[in-house]
């Protein structure tokens, strides 16, 4: 057996792809950030950035329809799922993109219901991948959707959100929890509260210290095993902000990064390479102008860089997965 099959599952991503590297120069990395639909208006295209050296490709074959205000959650190393959102009505199909070949399908069973206005989803991987909140026929909701990644098969949790929510973000902790933090409630006002739902069992805990400050409109990713990481929305008087807020996995304290987003941003999406680093891409800034730029922080000491070309066109209310390798 060589060295790269006898590395543990449990091997962090990082680690993993350094080994196959020093000990096959052959190898290669094709984990990589997914961009999907958008608004401004709705466009079907889905963007890859590799996290090898953040370069853009453009998938040949996009949604199967035009759409913003999508969720996005991923089942690492094999396929990322994009769904809900609208065009000119809410939508349910669930679009899946297998990694292997970037191949679209559209699941026989799409969400319980179709909504818009920003659902978030969240992935354990390997097991099942989970779309809350949203909002239909004028009304906020609190629905959570769970996917068996073993036959894509949907279930509806009993405990839904906290609250009836849109415009939140998810991140997850791989076979930990999940957790959706943020966005707008019933009362059409901002919200600061973070849902974890546990893998185990999906039951449902809020955190007793939510984000730094209510937002909605924002972005999440996480370094699994270590932090969840929520960025931007809009806050206070409905302006963009450049906060990120950091969740330690370990107590599930909160701290606030120093260095926040280059410019002030909502309605962006979020992904991130496990060991490595997580992405802002996309969204709208403070002048209401859609953007393609990333903010890219490095996991081992949270430095922001910029990549300049993250997306394919300026766009925002889209829906963000990623390929990590194995978690």
């Amino acid at each position: 057996m060589g060295e790269i099959e006898r590395l543990l599952p449990g091997t962090k991503v990082s680690e993993w792809a350094a080994t196959a590297i020093a000990v096959n120069p052959g190898f290669i990395d094709t984990t990589a950030a997914y961009w999907a639909g958008g608004g401004g208006p709705e466009v079907t295209t889905v963007d890859k950035l590799a996290f090898a050296d953040d370069s853009l490709t453009t998938l040949s074959t996009g949604l199967s329809s035009a759409r913003g205000y999508l969720g996005g959650m991923a089942n690492s190393g094999v396929a990322a799922y994009f769904g809900g959102g609208n065009t000119t009505s809410p939508a349910g199909e669930v679009d899946k993109f297998a990694f292997s070949n970037d191949g679209r399908s559209t699941l026989g069973t799409g969400l319980s219901s179709a909504r818009t206005d920003g659902l978030a989803g969240a992935g354990n991987s390997g097991v099942a991948g989970y779309f809350a909140g949203g909002y239909i026929n004028n009304a906020v909701i609190d629905t959570v959707d769970k996917f068996a990644f073993s036959n894509d098969g949907r279930t509806t949790l009993g405990t839904g959100l906290s609250g009836s929510n849109r415009t939140l973000a998810g991140a997850a902790n791989n076979g930990v929890a999940a957790y959706f933090g943020g966005g707008l409630g019933t009362a059409g006002s901002s919200v600061a509260t973070v849902d974890k739902f546990a893998f185990s069992n999906d039951s449902r805990s809020t955190l007793g210290t939510g984000l730094s400050y209510a937002r909605r409109s924002l972005a999440a990713m996480a370094n699994s095993g270590t932090a969840g990481y929520w960025a931007a929305g809009e806050g206070g008087g409905s302006a963009a902000t450049t906060t990120v807020d950091k969740f330690a996995f370990s107590n599930d304290s909160r701290s606030t990064l120093g260095t926040g987003l280059a410019v002030a941003k909502y309605y962006l999406a979020g992904a991130a390479k496990s060991g490595t680093a997580g992405y802002f891409a996309g969204g709208t800034n403070a002048s209401y102008a859609s953007t393609a730029n990333a903010d890219k922080f490095a996991f081992a000491d949270d430095s922001r860089t910029n990549v300049a070309a993250a997306m394919s066109s300026n766009r925002q209310s889209l829906a963000g997965a990623a390929n990590s390798g194995t978690l």
